[in-house]
């Protein structure tokens, strides 16, 4: 695995990718003991909040009409996080801009998107994996089953989420799949970590020690000086998952 650590401009770039309720900001949050690491969760609120509308709401409410301008907003938002100076070594980001394009799929497979729009919207993520600094050099998938996303979605009650079905996840896990595990659909752009994500919270939490350690080792970072960067305030809890 390259290591741009060590005399390097830009952090070591990890995504954290996987279905909706898979436990990604979670998993993303035990990031944050550590003084050497960015943590960048998905710009939810933004997309809550354009200019005073909450276009997550509109997107799903209406997909039809709102879809595309939604999504055009998620790349600009997740491109926005990928090119964000930082001068830490490690920078673990919860969604990439690589996986937008999962969720263009899913548009197209559901048929929400005019051809047009499609065109405009794969452009987009063409260009900027193409132009834009946006280097990952590790990909961590929380692999999960519909079934168990589906109660932690209900579970966490987020009023955007009421109309998402079963059924939607299960697409949403098949093009995650295909792009991540079977490697089928569209190119993968880093090396890749598979973790199974239906565990129980501590197993999630012994996975993610393990995760963690080949992160930092990466970069020549050995365990006992990571330890040395753990904030003293508190031990990392892994809570209920959520994204």
């Amino acid at each position: 695995m390259a290591s741009p650590c060590k005399n390097s401009r830009r952090p070591f770039t990890v995504c954290i990718e996987g279905n909706i309720g898979s436990g990604k900001t979670t998993f993303l949050n035990n990031f944050k003991q550590f003084n050497n690491t960015m943590v960048l969760q998905e710009p939810v609120e933004l997309w809550r909040n354009v200019k005073g509308m909450n276009l997550l709401d509109l997107m799903y409410k209406d997909p039809t009409k709102y879809a595309c301008l939604f999504q055009s907003y998620v790349q600009l938002t997740m491109l926005q996080l990928h090119t964000m100076k930082s001068p830490l070594p490690y920078k673990v980001m919860e969604r990439s801009v690589y996986s937008a394009r999962c969720f263009i799929e899913s548009m197209k497979r559901m048929n929400v998107l005019e051809d047009v729009e499609v065109t405009v919207l794969e452009e987009w993520h063409k260009w900027s994996i193409t132009h834009a600094v946006i280097e990952t050099d590790l990909i961590v998938y929380l692999r999960t089953t519909p079934d168990i996303v589906y109660k932690r979605m209900r579970a966490r009650a987020r009023k955007e989420e009421k109309l998402v079905s079963l059924e939607y996840l299960e697409q949403i896990h098949q093009i995650h799949e295909e792009w991540l595990y079977h490697k089928t659909l569209f190119n993968v752009p880093a090396p890749i970590i598979i973790l199974d994500a239906d565990q129980s919270m501590e197993e999630m939490f012994v996975q993610f020690e393990k995760c963690k350690t080949r992160i930092f080792e990466s970069c020549g970072q050995s365990e006992r000086e990571s330890r040395r960067l753990t904030s003293p305030v508190s031990s990392p809890k892994f809570g209920a998952a959520s994204d």
